[in-house]
Parts: structure tokens; sequence; C-alpha cells
């Protein structure tokens, strides 16, 4: 069995955060977050990360995060163009965002021929999530992979986050995932939701939760561009619409076309949606390294 890829979805426009997050440094020798994932998958045995960003970005980006790694590990670049797979190459003019994480993903189709694993570049999954994905991606099996984290741990403290809610039956596998976009803390370590018609929904923190870490095989490339397909005959003229992995893996289970097994995971998630939740970051990194989990320089 072929050694798994990491594909790291870093083309996001960063709005809420103002700024290249991607790149931006957290770590006491300057590293980024995805510093850390690199570091982490690599110990637990991928052996190519191939970055999907956009073209825009590619000078900084290669500058700054790609010449890391170059040296230690095969790197590819893919970009996120918004022309890319809709037919024609027709956009509606005023559309500026990528077309979400199922377009992005499909970047990487004439470039990954091994079972992958995908990441969001602005989140920190802790060494765990890859060692699962990787004993997974190297089974044989061609049922996918998802790590789940706790909910309660994956809340800012700077305001409300969409999160994908995971119901799981019996023997682990994955039966859907619910969106929700405006989940935000409450005390003693329990969330509140509330929708776009004002409606709340208390959550007990407990939640298994998709945090965009999955492991896949090449097959699902046509699959998703399917599924992509459909979404643009539907929602091709919505400048916001996008089409989300979540939804798309929804749409798989339920027409009986994949098995997901949901892996959960005990370590500490944390991202930066929000510019304050840097220091967070920050700050965790530092009691990471302080207790001898990561090195002080990472690539020294």
């Amino acid at each position: 069995m072929a050694r798994p890829t990491l594909l790291v979805l870093a083309a996001g426009m960063g709005s809420r955060y103002g700024g290249l997050k991607q790149i931006d440094p957290v770590g006491p020798d300057g590293e980024a977050i995805m510093d850390y994932s690199i570091y982490d998958a690599r110990r637990a045995g991928f052996d190519k990360v191939v970055f999907v960003i956009r073209k825009e970005i590619e000078q900084p980006f290669r500058q700054t995060i790609g010449a890391r790694f170059e040296k230690r590990i095969a790197v590819e670049y893919v970009f996120q163009e918004i022309g890319k797979l809709v037919p024609g190459g027709q956009v509606p003019a005023s559309r500026t965002k990528p077309w979400g994480t199922t377009h992005a993903i499909l970047m990487a189709a004439n470039t990954i021929r091994e079972p992958f694993a995908v990441i969001n570049s602005d989140d920190f999954y802790g060494a765990e999530g890859y060692r699962l994905l990787a004993h997974h991606l190297q089974s044989g099996t061609p049922d996918y992979a998802m790590v789940g984290y706790v909910l309660r741990h994956t809340l800012s403290e700077f305001g409300a986050v969409a999160r994908g809610v995971c119901q799981v039956d019996a023997d682990g596998y994955l039966r859907e995932i619910v969106e929700l976009k405006g989940i935000e803390r409450e005390g003693g370590g329990h969330a509140i939701n509330t929708d776009a018609e004002g409606k709340v929904t208390k959550l007990t923190g407990d939640e298994t939760v998709s945090m965009n870490m999955w492991g896949f095989t090449p097959r699902v490339f046509r699959q998703l561009d399917e599924r992509f397909q459909n979404f643009l005959k539907l929602n091709s003229a919505d400048v916001n619409a996008e089409c989300y992995i979540s939804s798309t893996v929804n749409d798989l289970i339920s027409s009986g076309e994949a098995r997901v097994r949901v892996q959960r995971s005990g370590e500490p998630w944390f991202g930066v949606t929000y510019r304050e939740d840097r220091q967070r970051a920050v700050e965790s990194i530092r009691r990471l390294v302080e207790s001898g989990a990561y090195p002080k320089r990472l690539w020294s």
C-alpha cells in the first residue's frame, strides 16, 4: 500500500481574520499552524504534501511556507480557480470567493493517485489525528474516514462559529453531518446554536464535530465532481453559494456510495477563525513546546 498524501486546503480568503492566516506565525521560531500539521503528518507516515492555494498568493506562500518543506517532503501546488470545472468557465461577474471545499479538493484530481488526507491550513489538529488517518489509509479498506473532535474544544472565545455536528451509528460510521452556523460558548462547557430564524438549540458540548479532517481514496474525485456539477446546475447564479465537503459526503452516505469511519480524537483542536484567536493559538503552541510535544525550533 502506498504511503498517503496530505492535501492542505489553503485557498481561503480569510475575510473574518483580516489577512492571510495560512502563513501567520504562531510558533516560537515563526512557525505557522500548518508547520505543525506537516510535522505531525510526516511523523505519522505521510510522504507528500499537496497545497491548494490561490494563484495570487503563490509567491508569498512559496517563499514563506513552501520553502520550509521542499527539502524535507515531496511538495506540489494546485490552484483553486473560480472558472475551473465550471462548464465554459462562465461564472457570475460579481463572484470573488471560491466555490467551497468540495471544489478545492477537486483541484487535486490530476495530482493525487494514492489514499490521501484533507485538512484546513489554519487548523491545529494534534498528532493523534494524523496517526489515526495514516493507519486507516494504509489498511486497504475502501471506506473513507473522518477525524472527529469534541465540540467544546473547538469553540472560539470571540464570536460564533460554524460546526458540522456528527451523527454516528453504533458501529462507528458517520450517518450524517448537520451544519450549525451560529454556535457560541455557554457556561459549564455547554454551547448554544442560533439559526437564521433566531431559533436557539442547546448543545451539551460533548458532541462529535467535523473539523474538515478527512481520509479518502482517489475514487472520491469522480464522486465529488458529479456532486459539484449538480451543485452548479442549482446554484451557479448565487455569488455566495459554496459546495461544502460535509454536504457532499452527506449525499454520498445517503445514496449508499460511501461509508465513512469516524475516528474520534481526544486531543485539543484550535484554529484562527478570528484575529483574536491568534493569541490563543500562540499560547497553546507554547504550552505544547514546554511539555516536550514539539521542539522549540520545529525545523532545525
